[in-house]
């Protein structure tokens, strides 16, 4: 037998620093509530940058070690200064979470290849840069040097597919994908760094209700209710997750109780993928 787990201890994250991008959203805020209250320090980034600052100074406000910016991740040179402002405010660097993602939906018939290229740049490019440049930072000879631990949020339309949905579903499993990868080489290299996948569900959240909305807007169900009642039913629980169900396996994956969990996709769907 190893050495004894101190369980209370392995989900505590007090001096580890983190950033979380799409922190403007409803899950990326819930993600840095969640981070915070277990004792981590948040840079929160997004690409609306007075939606990403008025959830650090709600949190701020609560007692929490936040900071933000304004960041597009498409942008390598933003993915540096994340990295930099989380240095320079911390003193370190031990969890990404790569949470940033758009979800425009259109029929494969009318679909735009530019349209298809932006979403791969956001989702997948994004969280590419959040893996390099945390990695750089984290691994042994990096400007943090400590280890950690690489979140990369991906859906359940990454496992399989739907309608109107062919960019997201490229990109998402392109992310599952990715995050494999990283996960194998930081472990061969011996970097300390562990990299994994989520793959929300049906979730109540902006991005859920934008998804009922486009559904809507393209004919393919009469109203917003009609596309959450006809999801929901392929639901074995019955209801949408919630943000809070999501952030609570962010903490799991950036704590020292999943230490030895790499490369592996964390679904959490209400049993959705398992029918």
């Amino acid at each position: 037998m190893g050495n004894a787990m101190d369980y209370q201890a392995a989900f505590q994250l007090h001096g580890k620093v983190a950033i979380v991008t799409g922190a403007g959203g409803n899950l990326g805020a819930e993600t840095c509530a969640a981070l915070v209250s277990v004792g981590a320090s948040v840079v929160a980034t997004d690409v609306n940058e007075q939606a990403v600052q008025a959830v650090a100074d709600n949190l701020i406000a609560e007692g929490g070690s936040v900071v933000s910016m304004q960041h597009d991740v498409t942008r390598e040179a933003e993915w540096e200064a994340a990295v930099e402002l989380a240095i320079a405010s911390f003193g370190g660097l031990d969890v990404v979470v790569n949470a940033a993602a758009i979800v425009p939906m259109n029929l494969l018939s009318a679909l735009d290849v530019e349209e298809f290229r932006r979403v791969q740049d956001v989702n997948v490019s994004g969280t590419l840069l959040g893996c390099k440049h945390g990695l750089r930072a984290m691994r042994p000879d990096g400007v943090s040097g400590r280890g950690g631990s690489i979140i990369n949020l991906s859906s359940v339309m990454g496992l399989s597919g739907s309608i109107a949905l062919a960019s997201y579903n490229a990109s998402k499993g392109a992310v599952r994908l990715l995050t494999k990868s990283v996960a194998a080489e930081c472990a061969m290299l011996k970097t300390n760094i562990r990299c994994n996948s989520i793959h929300p569900g049906i979730i109540d959240s902006d991005m859920g209700s934008l998804f009922y909305e486009q559904l809507t807007d393209l004919g393919v169900t009469p109203s917003m209710e009609a596309a959450a009642a006809g999801f929901l039913s392929a639901v074995p629980m019955g209801e949408p997750g919630l943000p809070s169900d999501i952030a609570a396996g962010v903490v799991y994956l950036a704590s020292d109780a999943s230490r030895y969990v790499t490369g592996s996709e964390l679904v959490i769907d209400g049993g959705f993928y398992a029918t």
